[in-house]
């Protein structure tokens, strides 16, 4: 997803010479591309996070369309003062891209799981939370962040090999979910957010009978009307995330689920089942797959 989402990236700044790119030194054999084509657009500001959220947010306010790249760790708990202030404040054109969401760096230890970023970006005022599912969603995510979205967003992408689900290209509709599958009459309704979608889908196709499957990039974009007519017909619910279950993506369906509770649209509180990570940090270093197994991130 990283090369599609740069790739992406660089296409769009052949048409807006605004797109400004910076890094915290990383991304060797990804960002080239962009730095080779763009060399007045692009920055290495080096290890130093917190400073290169500041940066961004100078150019921003000088016009630019700025895009910061790094761990996903760095860009976000290192740097979450700067990003309360300078960016969100002010309600900046700034994209924290994070790349490695979840488990992706398994085996550099926890130093490197990005597994809290979902619940810390979303409580955030301005902030656009992003988590495409495969190449296809990540060239979405880029595409309308350059051309429809102004302001403060926040993309977790995970590493790179993703296999691609949609065939074919998708249009923008960021406040729906994005329709996967359906198997038997769809009364068990799944929504997964980022890199889980492809582990996800196979999960449901060899345990499920009937089910129809979501798959949501836009966390933020997410309405209220778009969720009700997803789940109208639902005896259960189940939301999967690559992410702690405090605060994540689950909680956000279920906070949707409860302002429709409230306000009558949703006359039946529906049964929801939210798997992530089990609220505790993984104290071994492994591949991303045992580490979803061992946490709690599977059906």
């Amino acid at each position: 997803m990283r090369n599609t989402f740069i790739k992406s990236l660089c296409k769009q700044a052949e048409k807006n010479n605004k797109i400004f790119l910076l890094c915290g030194d990383l991304g060797f054999s990804v960002l080239e591309q962009f730095a080779e084509r763009f060399p007045d657009r692009y920055l290495n500001v080096g290890i130093a996070e917190q400073n290169m959220l500041q940066v961004a947010s100078g150019l921003a306010l000088e016009g630019y369309k700025v895009f910061v790249y790094s761990i996903g760790n760095f860009p976000t708990l290192r740097a979450m003062e700067q990003i309360r202030y300078d960016v969100c404040y002010h309600n900046l054109d700034v994209t924290i891209v994070a790349v490695g969401a979840g488990y992706a760096y398994g085996p550099l230890g926890t130093s490197h799981h990005t597994t809290e970023d979902i619940a810390m970006m979303r409580a955030i005022p301005n902030m656009f939370v992003c988590a495409p599912g495969d190449p296809a969603e990540a060239e979405l995510v880029a595409k309308e962040l350059c051309e429809q979205h102004s302001g403060p967003a926040y993309v977790r992408i995970n590493k790179a090999g993703e296999k691609r689900i949609h065939v074919e290209k998708l249009e923008s509709e960021k406040e729906l979910p994005i329709f996967i599958k359906k198997k038997g009459h769809g009364s068990t309704v799944v929504f997964s957010t980022g890199a889980i979608l492809s582990y996800s889908l196979s999960q449901l196709e060899s345990e499920y009978d009937d089910y129809v499957l979501y798959s949501v990039p836009f966390i933020s974009g997410l309405t209220k009307e778009a969720i009700l007519k997803s789940i109208l017909s639902a005896n259960t619910i189940i939301t999967i995330e690559e992410h702690q279950l405090n605060g994540g993506f689950g909680s956000h369906i279920l906070e949707l689920c409860n302002d429709l509770y409230l306000s009558g649209k949703l006359s039946v509180f529906p049964k929801i089942r939210r798997i992530g990570i089990n609220n505790q940090f993984t104290g071994v270093a492994g591949s991303q797959d045992y580490l979803r197994k061992i946490s709690g991130v599977h059906f």
